[in-house]
């Protein structure tokens, strides 16, 4: 962002962060605290913060607790604005904040997203043309939505005057790479070290921590099998294929995953296919046919059975009412 790229002079740096209903209170913490860290580590009050809400009033975060901005949205008097998104970003109604943003992008301020914040940047019209990233698990919902913007999985992205972040520890990355165009990596290096990490990452590095890890298991087949599970949502292949790409037998593959991960094959691809159908359904105004299909099902009288089954509620009841912002 070319704002923190401009020479440092003696003015603190007024930031303003706007946090909407069910805002990541992680997110937060990870964008706002290593300010306060790089104050300390400067000598200097380089760094001033506000905080604002839609409508001036107390605000809740996604795990409840409520905070008292000092103001509402203000149309200028900070140089840079962070809006923190949460739960539900995805189904507000409300125009006012998307309004703001457009406003004070026309005056010239870099303006910053962090996890669902996206959603509030791409209906405002900022991400047109511009690259973009979201927190992965709203990813596949955001790109349904928004089909002809270019989402990357980094975790955070830096186009122009507007940046995306994917929220939680990603934020954190994220102020760690402005501080280090801002002050020199010395500066940020003292800030990783400030709060426990081990090292600054990159953008481009992923997201989600690796197959590996995140299933608990090394078998390399067995890997390779779910890789290809996870790839393939929306056309399932069937036990046989499967097997026949990572050279098992179906028997083979059967005894994996019941051994490693106390399931059958089948059943493993299917909670796949029914956590993608929640995420969309909760994430998108996809018809309900439609998600079932982009989830590997013929009809949308099977993939209500089946989803009811699975999660003992129906796809309408999961889809749920719009969420307001006031």
């Amino acid at each position: 962002m070319d704002f923190f790229n401009r020479p440092v002079d003696d003015r603190p740096v007024r930031v303003a962060f706007l946090l909407v209903p069910n805002f990541s209170l992680m997110s937060m913490a990870c964008a706002m605290e290593p300010l306060r860290a790089a104050n300390d580590i400067l000598g200097a009050q380089a760094y001033r913060w506000t905080i604002m809400s839609p409508d001036g009033g107390a605000i809740s975060a996604s795990n409840g607790i409520t905070l008292v901005p000092d103001l509402g949205m203000a149309p200028d008097g900070f140089d840079i604005a962070f809006v923190i998104g949460g739960v539900g970003v995805e189904q507000m109604a409300d125009d006012s904040i998307l309004n703001w943003l457009r406003r004070i992008v026309r005056m010239g301020t870099p303006v910053v997203g962090v996890s669902t914040a996206s959603y509030l940047f791409a209906r405002a019209g900022l991400l047109e043309n511009r690259r973009s990233t979201i927190h992965w698990d709203y990813l596949d919902g955001f790109q349904e939505r928004f089909p002809n913007l270019e989402v990357d999985r980094n975790l955070f992205v830096i186009d122009g005057p507007v940046a995306t972040c994917a929220g939680g520890s990603a934020a954190m990355d994220m102020m760690l790479h402005f501080f280090g165009a801002r002050h020199g990596h010395a500066v940020a290096a003292q800030i990783t070290d400030w709060f426990v990490l081990k090292r600054m990452r990159d953008p481009e590095e992923a997201q989600r921590m690796d197959l590996r890890a995140r299933v608990g298991v090394s078998h390399p087949k067995l890997l390779a099998s779910i890789a290809m599970m996870e790839e393939n949502l929306e056309t399932p292949l069937d036990r046989e294929q499967i097997a026949h790409e990572v050279n098992l037998s179906t028997r083979q593959l059967e005894r994996l995953f019941s051994k490693h991960l106390n399931t059958t094959p089948r059943k493993y691809y299917f909670s796949l296919r029914m956590h993608k159908a929640q995420a969309l359904l909760r994430q998108t105004s996809m018809p309900i046919l439609d998600v079932g299909l982009a989830c590997g099902f013929v009809s949308a009288s099977h993939f209500a059975k089946c989803y009811r089954e699975f999660f003992r509620r129906t796809p309408r009841e999961d889809r749920g009412p719009a969420v307001g912002i006031t």
